[in-house]
């Protein structure tokens, strides 16, 4: 027995002892060495016939692939070390040479627009660290001319920003204005939105929304709902553009997570009037500028008094409102425009079924510098003679500019089907000699030109060249801005984000 105990004892494999921090130590020394001084080899052909030899040395096939192998991925390995090395010292490199501390540098990145914010996070791990401070994603800016973001997309923003989140700006921009009322082109009168008077259908849209990967539906803005509506409670700006998947019940959840919000636009969606002055009153009574464009030009009359007055009511502190596209009655533009006493800034283009009475609301509008009536098909001559004269008997003192442009001309009294094309009714001079600041904008079809000439002829008027500038105060109408009857000081045109003309920078100044 002890015999066999022996034996199978002197049988059994001793095992290895267990490595030393010594050992260790040694090994990684001798594993640096090797590496170091294979690193020091700068003579690329002799590593090619070193690494022959040793193909050549090897007897069999498969040992030979095996070497191949095993150089191949000793090489990738090196290969991404030294990447990943490269990296690190690059980032610290920028740490170190980069002439701002973090905290400016969080700030000079709040100020740069999303894309750019993500572009500069992909530069190195410094600046990616400080791109993922709230303060950079404040104020969000998604919308594209091609749509290139989902709804995961602007989650993952909304969540970057949290409580930091100022504003947001999402959707298809709209596209490319209609050609102006002197190009060549012929001019035909459509109910189609202004913004897709050059001919971008919403079938194009769809075409191009296409794929899924890049669709926004109607829960898009559902993470300003989150951690009890934190993100929505500060956001003072949301601008919505070609949202086509947006409802009515989606946009009341979106601005019911918005209590603060001073600035709203809304162009292409396909919400109705009713419900988003009906949410706007419930959610935002803080609002100061409204932009309302509808997606069915003279379709949408579901306005109605209890609503107007609501509104009216509730949102007192509205200086800039936009309704395009709208059917108003006069009884309801002479509300808002009565109604709202700290109104400034009004645009009523493209609206439907007015005829411009509301004009001579007595103890209304006295606030009033800019009237955009642009292409708005029921609006009356007799209507805007009677406004000019009110003017002239010192009305509406404060307003500055006026625009009374129309594609189809002004309807004429008794039958809107007979249209005039002339300016000739307006006392222009006097006016003028009353109001030297005072701009009219008067753009009729071709052949209205030459009259308004006429009458401009001998006095300090300014008539600028035709450019291809835009006419109103958001930028949307897709008419060209010409100033026919600017005294003094050459008004040129503007767009949201322009400050060219003293009669579009409230724009600017209303923004947060």
């Amino acid at each position: 027995m002890d015999s066999l105990l022996s034996s199978s004892m002197a049988k059994r494999p001793c095992s290895s002892p267990k490595p030393t921090s010594s050992d260790s130590s040694s090994d990684h020394f001798n594993m640096d060495a090797i590496l170091k001084s294979f690193l020091a080899l700068s003579d690329s052909p002799s590593i090619n016939a070193s690494f022959d030899r040793l193909i050549e040395c090897t007897s069999s096939d498969s040992d030979q692939n095996q070497l191949i192998q095993r150089a191949l991925h000793l090489g990738s390995l090196l290969l991404e070390a030294g990447n990943r090395s490269a990296r690190k010292c690059s980032s610290s490199h920028n740490a170190v040479i980069w002439p701002l501390s973090p905290d400016l540098t969080i700030k000079v990145f709040s100020m740069l627009d999303t894309q750019s914010v993500c572009y500069a996070a992909a530069t190195c791990s410094f600046f990616q660290k400080c791109a993922m401070d709230p303060l950079c994603f404040a104020n969000i800016d998604l919308a594209t001319i091609v749509p290139k973001v989902n709804n995961a997309v602007v989650s993952t923003m909304i969540h970057r920003a949290g409580g930091a989140l100022r504003s947001i700006k999402l959707g298809v921009l709209p596209p490319i204005p209609a050609p102006p009322f002197f190009s060549s082109q012929p001019l035909v009168y459509s109910i189609r939105n202004s913004n897709d008077a050059s001919g971008f259908s919403w079938n194009d849209k769809r075409s191009r929304q296409g794929k899924e990967s890049s669709i926004l539906t109607r829960s898009c803005l559902s993470s300003l709902s989150v951690n009890g509506g934190a993100p929505g409670a500060h956001l003072r700006r949301l601008h919505l553009f070609n949202i086509e998947r947006m409802d009515n019940t989606a946009l009341w959840a979106s601005l019911s997570a918005c209590p603060s919000l001073l600035d709203l636009e809304i162009v292409g969606l396909h919400v109705e009037l009713r419900h988003t002055l009906e949410s706007i009153s419930k959610n935002c009574p803080l609002l100061e500028r409204l932009v309302f464009e509808s997606s069915k030009t003279g379709r949408d009359d579901g306005l109605k008094f209890p609503t107007c007055n609501e509104f009216v009511l509730n949102c007192p502190n509205i200086t800039t409102l936009a309704l395009k596209g709208f059917k108003l009655h006069d009884y309801k533009a002479r509300m808002l425009v009565k109604g709202l006493q700290k109104l400034k800034h009004i645009d009523l283009s493209t609206s439907y079924s007015f005829t411009g009475s509301f004009l001579n609301a007595n103890g209304g509008g006295d606030n009033l510098e800019v009237m955009i009536l642009r292409d708005c098909m029921h609006l009356k001559e007799i209507e805007v003679e009677r406004f000019m004269a009110a003017v002239l008997a010192g009305e509406f003192r404060h307003l500055k500019h006026l625009d009374i442009s129309n594609r189809e001309g002004l309807a004429c009294e008794g039958d809107w089907y007979n249209r005039c094309y002339s300016a000739s009714f307006i006392p222009i001079k006097e006016v003028l000699e009353q109001r030297p600041d005072f701009c009219l904008v008067a753009e009729f079809p071709v052949g209205s030109y030459i009259e308004v000439e006429e009458m401009t002829t001998g006095s300090d008027v300014s008539l600028p060249s035709p450019s291809a500038s835009q006419s109103d105060t958001s930028g949307s109408d897709g008419s060209v801005f010409m100033s026919t009857l600017d005294h003094g000081n050459g008004s040129g045109s503007g767009n949201e984000d322009s400050v060219e003309t003293s009669f579009v920078s409230y724009e600017e100044e209303n923004s947060d």
